[in-house]
């Protein structure tokens, strides 16, 4: 995973929304779709460009894929935002 990615990916108002419906746990890309005015074809665009970026994973069971938050990434981008907080004791 490199920042330009998961940047690029979390640039999306439709990616930030999926990323949010994943917050309670693994959805299907049916699940998903059903929450938006688009083709499948599109969310399965954006499904791809989160797990690109290593945002999400997915994984299979029987005739679904299921895609879930990869938690990892967020902690990695919060730890280098956190640099970024600024301490006065430290000036």
């Amino acid at each position: 995973m490199g920042f330009a990615e998961t940047f690029k990916a979390l640039s999306d108002p439709v990616r930030r929304e999926i990323l949010v419906m994943l917050r309670n746990g693994k959805l299907s890309a049916g699940d998903i779709g059903k929450e938006f005015a688009m083709t499948g074809a599109t969310i399965s665009y954006h499904l791809s460009q989160l797990k690109k970026a290593g945002l999400v994973t997915e994984s299979k069971y029987k005739n679904y894929i299921y895609y879930e938050l990869n938690t990892s990434v967020f902690e990695e981008v919060m730890l280098w935002f956190s640099q970024f907080g600024g301490n006065e004791d430290e000036k």
